[in-house]
């Protein structure tokens, strides 16, 4: 059994938990997965600007080298970045001979599967521009449609879960109804029972990041995922590899 390792670039150990719980839906110990989660040892316990992502590099590449240096290290198969900038996944790549996941990429993937328009729904105006150069430099910028952002402090709306869902799930309304979006991702590891909330309330699919990453890291590893309407509905290019 080859374990698959959910690092969160913050340090809420809340969020870790909520991640690595969502990973386990997907990847099942029956179907030969084990999840860890791993949180990192310094920094913010919330990602909400470019200055804090860029610093959480560091930490994430830290939390990965104990991680593997440690006890059981060895069984670890593949790496998911928990952040939605993927801080850190092209260091991890270059540093180790790992699969390394960013929910970025593994969700805008399963997003714009077969040449869909998709936007991204957030909570965090600060990251608004980093995510659309995420976008770009992953090669969807043609067809990523926009951020809608949800209004007011994302600290205090995430420690609201029934006011969460419902900004977000006005954030998603705007994307499909005026930018023309044909699938929407939920732009946040931390909003993850939020999207999974909204799944079944839109016509389109809405794209939950950690299930999209667990997808990425079962085809990566040649074990089978359960497959959710989370799951890729359809197959995905591969643009950055």
């Amino acid at each position: 059994m080859r374990a698959v390792a959910v690092i969160n670039p913050n340090t809420s150990e809340a969020t870790t938990a909520l991640m690595t719980a969502l990973a386990r839906r997907v990847l099942r110990p029956e179907d030969g997965h084990e999840v860890l989660g791993v949180t990192v040892a310094e920094g913010p316990p919330m990602l909400t600007d470019e200055e804090a992502l860029r610093a959480s590099v560091r930490p994430v590449l830290e939390a990965a080298d104990r991680l593997l240096a440690g006890p059981g290290g060895d069984r670890v198969g593949a790496l998911v970045v928990g952040a939605f900038g993927d801080p850190g996944v092209e260091e991890l790549r270059a540093r180790t001979g790992l699969p390394i996941i960013g929910l970025a990429e593994a969700a805008l993937r399963e997003a714009g599967a077969g040449g869909r328009r998709f936007g991204t729904a957030t909570t965090t105006p600060g990251l608004a521009a980093a995510i659309t150069a995420r976008a770009a430099r992953l090669g969807w910028a043609a067809l990523h449609t926009g951020v809608r952002v949800t209004p007011g402090d994302p600290r205090r709306l995430t420690a609201v879960p029934e006011e969460l869902t419902e900004r977000l799930a006005e954030a998603v309304r705007a994307c499909v109804e005026e930018d023309g979006a044909e699938a929407v991702v939920i732009g946040g590891g931390p909003l993850g029972a939020a999207a999974d909330a909204l799944r079944d309330r839109f016509a389109v699919p809405v794209v939950g990041p950690v299930p999209a990453a667990c997808h990425e890291a079962a085809r990566l590893l040649g074990r089978p995922a359960r497959r959710t309407p989370d799951g890729p509905r359809r197959p995905a290019p591969h643009r950055d590899r």
